[in-house]
């Protein structure tokens, strides 16, 4: 379980915002992840809740989750509690972004 979780969040940073040119990971958007047997559920926010990606990030974040090795199922359920802040960077993105 811990494995194929691991190669979820690795898939998962295939997928980048297409403005800022940083992975829904390390952007922190990804708020939460369940997995049994082979389907999966992600909890995923935006920066915005007028991000006009929304839809194709939704669309990355199921194809890249669904060629994972024993994914039979995925769902993304966008959730906007709590709200996303410059804080849920990670630090490489906060490097790239300049903001330290």
């Amino acid at each position: 379980m811990v494995e194929l979780k691991q190669e979820i969040l690795e898939a998962l940073k295939n997928v980048e915002d297409p403005e800022l040119r940083l992975n829904v990971v390390d952007l922190g958007l990804i708020y939460g992840l369940a997995s049994s047997a082979g389907k999966v559920k992600i909890k995923m926010t935006a920066t915005t809740p007028f991000c006009p990606y929304l839809p194709q990030l939704i669309h990355d974040v199921e194809k890249e989750v669904g060629n994972v090795f024993g994914v039979k199922e995925v769902k993304v359920e966008i959730v906007w509690a709590p709200p996303w802040s410059p804080a849920k960077l990670s630090q490489e993105a906060k490097a790239q972004l300049g903001i330290l």
